[in-house]
């Protein structure tokens, strides 16, 4: 019996057996066509036909019955990104996941052909037979042992073992291997947000080329040649070389074998990053035709505020990121110009437009005191016009309120938005003159407590107009009760560190990145979980590293929250899981945690004209969404006409 028929009749009686699974249907894979970009190295013999490729089992995926057209292979995608290292955007985009998202929002299998969930404590994976990696090595459960036994158990390299993800109650799963098809994971109680995790814009890769990365691993490296390497490097140790070697998110590193659509084909430190089609990718047409369709793709990193003008010029086919609502008007005369593309307007997914993040482990204590009071955070957000703004940045048509989830959430509740979010400054003087601070200097502006002036420094990545436009108007407002605002422009990643050191008194950013949560969605962001909310940096902190870092979060409303997460983690049913979320909705605010503006501005999106399959509606949203990912970029493809 042939390897293909093999696999077919172990799936058949898996499916068979299975209870509770993702799986696919058992489609019988079409004959498969060559792809014309690797045609010739098919020839000389330097690379296997398509059929050697291919999984035995690949994800067929039927396009007809999504409203997709087939399409045919060829042609190069250009896009931008503002910075060197937003390459990781092609892992973004590519998404490519164990299990990921369909386009509405329905967990299915795709680079696993198949997860069986029993109670949400064990889950079994099964890979899918003549999976391989883009060097052409097998992808197996021995990439996942590599993971698991030599990176995630390494002291050296993980040195707090793996990430809190895998942790259920403090405690580990049992993670075994039965066969090169299967890996479990089994926890002694429930982890609803494992397979979640697993296809996020930034998932947890609990897998790793095990056959490249072990010649830089101590444990099976020639010495000889790991000494060399290091030194090559010029890093202190094989750990050091192993870590930035092996980075399948930043995708850094062109030796390191992928299972994205397309792989890099660049060297790190140019502006012009070229990805080409990986030619062992698992994912075919009904036509036995290899996705992606498109053979390159190419990004350029341009500055931020160059994007927006060369997209008018026509130097791109595919553009959100970038792109703000203050273009559209730009780009839709463009169109008009004569500019080969489209503007699309997508729904975006983010919880709130802007939102300002008073940081409450601020290292000042009178100003962390300050922040901290509730009546201050709601005073702060009672004292900005939002109607104004929305006129004046958005045409009136974003929805006014403060950061709450988006209408079309089942959890949506309209006192949420507007609680402490329309404009009183009666009210926000009131607050703030019973938080104790009545006292005003010459200029108006009040007094803390140790006599300085109440001047709130707001730090911004510096990336967005609207931002910088917004809190200009809110300037005034803020002035008009007493308050000044200092608005501070940093780089992205400044800014972070910043945050993260305790240093930063407020920032801007978007609201919460799922602004369409669901009974099943983790609400581990709205509790002090992860220093990515600017709100409680310390205490994410603290939580993700097991208290070796950061503080244990000492207000009560935020213990509340950290409580509801928990019993969420282990609740049983949907209804029980709504209500923790609604329950914790209530306590945001209500406290004000941070202060949002307004939400659901449209995204543009710019298509070129030649580009087929991509959605005319849709929404632009970072996690669940990885923004083009769950829309599936791999099945995009230039008309005939336009082919290269």
């Amino acid at each position: 019996m042939s390897r293909t028929a093999l696999s077919k009749t172990f799936f058949a009686l898996f499916f068979g057996i299975c209870i509770a699974c993702l799986a696919q249907p058992t489609l019988a894979r079409p004959v498969l066509q060559e792809t014309p970009f690797w045609s010739d190295e098919v020839e000389k013999g330097d690379m296997p036909a398509i059929d050697e490729r291919v999984p035995d089992l690949p994800l067929i995926v039927e396009l007809e019955a999504k409203g997709r057209t087939l399409g045919i292979p060829g042609g190069t995608v250009r896009t931008m990104v503002s910075r060197s290292k937003d390459i990781r955007q092609m892992v973004v985009y590519g998404y490519a996941r164990l299990v990921g998202y369909d386009h509405e929002y329905n967990l299915v299998p795709d680079l696993l052909a198949a997860v069986e969930k029993i109670d949400e404590r064990k889950f079994i994976f099964r890979l899918r037979p003549g999976h391989k990696w883009s060097d052409g090595h097998p992808f197996t459960s021995a990439d996942f042992e590599y993971w698991w036994v030599h990176v995630a158990n390494n002291e050296e390299l993980s040195p707090s073992g793996p990430s809190e993800l895998m942790r259920v109650d403090g405690q580990m799963p049992e993670v075994t291997f039965p066969d090169e098809h299967t890996v479990i994971f089994e926890w002694q109680a429930p982890n609803p947000y494992f397979l979640r995790a697993l296809a996020q814009a930034r998932p947890p890769f609990i897998y790793r080329p095990a056959n490249y990365l072990k010649q830089f691993h101590a444990s099976f490296a020639d010495p000889e040649k790991l000494a060399a390497a290091i030194e090559k490097k010029r890093v202190r140790s094989w750990a050091a070389l192993h870590n930035k070697l092996d980075n399948m998110y930043k995708f850094d590193n062109p030796l390191l074998p992928t299972l994205q659509p397309w792989m890099s084909a660049s060297d790190k430190k140019s502006s012009r990053h070229i990805f080409v089609r990986n030619p062992y990718y698992h994912r075919i047409d009904a036509n036995g035709v290899q996705l992606p369709y498109i053979d390159v793709v190419e990004m350029n990193v341009v500055g931020s505020g160059l994007i927006a003008a060369k997209t008018n010029a026509g130097e791109v086919d595919l553009q959100a990121r970038g792109l703000s609502f203050r273009d559209i008007s730009v780009l839709k005369k463009g169109e008009t110009d004569g500019g080969n593309y489209k503007t699309l307007l997508w729904a975006n997914g983010a919880a709130s437009q802007i939102a300002i993040y008073p940081n409450l482990n601020f290292a000042d204590d009178v100003w962390r005191d300050v922040l901290r009071d509730v009546r201050v955070r709601r005073a702060l957000s009672l004292a900005i016009d939002r109607r104004m703004i929305n006129r004046a940045l958005y045409f009136g048509l974003a929805k006014e309120g403060g950061m709450s989830v988006l209408s079309r959430s089942p959890f949506f509740d309209t006192a949420n938005l507007s609680a402490w979010a329309l404009y009183d400054p009666d009210m926000a003087n009131a607050l703030l003159d019973e938080a104790g601070l009545a006292e005003r200097g010459p200029d108006g502006i009040r007094l803390l407590p140790d006599g300085r002036p109440m001047e709130v420094v707001i730090e911004t990545a510096g990336e967005r107009q609207e931002v910088e436009n917004a809190l200009q108007i809110i300037t005034d407002t803020w002035r008009d009760v007493g308050v000044k605002l200092v608005m501070r422009p940093l780089d992205r990643d400044i800014l972070r560190n910043r945050v993260n050191a305790g240093v930063t008194m407020a920032a801007v950013w978007f609201g919460w990145d799922n602004g369409l949560p669901q009974p099943y969605t983790s609400p581990d962001y709205l509790a002090p979980m992860h220093q990515e909310f600017f709100a409680w940096p310390k205490w994410g902190q603290f939580y993700q590293t097991h208290g070796e870092a950061g503080e244990a979060p000492d207000m009560d409303a935020a213990q509340v929250l950290m409580k509801h997460a928990k019993a969420w983690e282990h609740s049983q049913s949907d209804e029980e899981r709504a209500r923790i979320w609604q329950k914790m909705l209530k306590i945001h605010a209500d406290q004000v945690f941070a202060i949002g503006l307004m939400a659901e501005a449209p995204q543009p999106v710019v298509v070129s004209n030649r580009l087929r399959n991509v959605p005319e509606r849709a929404t632009w949203s970072w996690d669940p969404g990885s923004h083009f990912g769950i829309y599936r970029v791999d099945e995009f493809y230039f008309a005939p006409e336009a082919a290269e």
